[in-house]
């Protein structure tokens, strides 16, 4: 290994070989680095990881972990990640060895973290508490796969925390019509609330949605990509997952209100967003109707729930509701039956019509 200064860039950088994970030699170059030390540092854990030595200490083992995990995931699921690792994972880690961790300190560490509070000075939530868990476990998984490390703690230790569904809320058909008659002076939110409402696609599939999604005359609608705003930047992605990419057909009336809301645009290409407002506007708007409208007051979010309960109510199978709204599996719509209140009545109902037959039939037997 060679640690030499650059005369030309007056930059430090590192010269080294290596066996790789075959057993084939290699050389390393790394240059660009400002100090001798520095590039000291970065040719120590380059040789600790390029020898799978899991005495690498937790905070250099995260920097391995990243540069691994970062590129297969998209950049708003990272995001949330690493926030997860530099806030609460790495202040109680990060200058342990990794072969050193026990499962004793997993378990300080879950006392510490259940300990904190929330922004509005509540615990966390036991689905966090999970998710925060699950985070340090897949970290150290990573190490026992890829690198060697014996056994992974975390997992001995058992998780905190567990998952827990979070309340659906929705709306009958009845409540949303009266809504959208409220926010009915704004075009624009007024065509955002139909079409999440009676399509069950995503905020972010709605942000996404340009003309060319949409065929007016066949009453199809093409769902393949979503809307995020990352580091102050409009960014789209592909959908959630990969049965959310998708081709559906709206009602009718939906393409005639489409079709008359997309010819009041001037100069609206074939390829750009329709609706380029941001989340935080349809909060508000969601508030304003909710406000005026006198109706109960539920998540954008919910509105893909009241579709799916919808659909449900009117006899749809799950697996059909499943590959409408692009869900992975039916039991995820499953999760929604029980929203509808006539459902429940219909079923009292229908038990109790069987009921007074099944007497009938046998005091006439009788």
């Amino acid at each position: 290994m060679a640690v030499i200064r650059n005369e030309q860039t007056g930059k430090w950088e590192v010269r080294t070989r290596y066996t790789d994970w075959q057993g084939a030699k290699k050389q390393k170059t790394k240059r660009g680095f400002r100090t001798k030390g520095e590039a000291l540092r970065w040719e120590e854990k380059f040789a600790l990881k390029a020898s799978d030595d899991i005495d690498m200490i937790f905070s250099d083992f995260v920097e391995t972990y990243k540069e691994d995990i970062r590129p297969r995931l998209k950049e708003n699921t990272w995001l949330t990640k690493e926030c997860i690792i530099d806030k609460k994972i790495l202040p109680y880690f990060k200058d342990k060895k990794l072969s050193e961790i026990r499962t004793s300190d997993v378990i300080a560490w879950q006392n510490e973290i259940m300990k904190l509070k929330d922004r509005t000075g509540k615990p966390y939530s036991q689905t966090y508490l999970k998710t925060l868990h699950n985070q340090l476990s897949a970290i150290l998984n990573h190490a026992v796969n890829m690198y060697g490390l014996r056994v992974n703690v975390a997992r001995q230790a058992g998780n905190m925390g567990k998952e827990q569904c979070k309340e659906m809320q929705f709306w009958t058909e009845a409540e949303y019509e009266h809504f959208v008659e409220a926010v009915a002076d704004k075009e624009e939110s007024y065509m955002a609330f139909e079409i999440l409402y009676w399509t069950g696609m995503r905020l972010g599939e709605l942000l996404a949605l340009t003309p060319a999604d949409f065929d007016l005359e066949q009453n199809k609608l093409r769902i393949n990509k979503s809307y995020q705003r990352i580091h102050k930047e409009d960014v789209i992605t592909t959908p959630k997952t990969p049965k959310s990419n998708r081709i559906i057909l709206i009602p009718q009336f939906l393409s005639g209100e489409m079709k008359r809301f997309l010819s009041h645009f001037y100069s609206l290409k074939e390829n750009e967003r329709i609706f380029t407002f941001s989340k935080s506007f349809l909060h508000h708007e969601m508030d304003r109707g909710c406000k005026a409208s006198g109706i109960k007051r539920i998540r954008i979010h919910d509105l893909r729930h009241s579709h799916v309960s919808l659909l449900i109510n009117m006899g749809f199978s799950a697996l059909a509701i499943g590959d409408r709204v692009g869900h992975e599996a039916t039991d995820i719509t499953y999760r929604y039956a029980h929203l509808y209140p006539t459902v429940q009545t219909d079923m009292a109902r229908q038990l109790n019509t069987e009921r007074r037959e099944f007497l009938r039939v046998t005091e006439k037997q009788g």
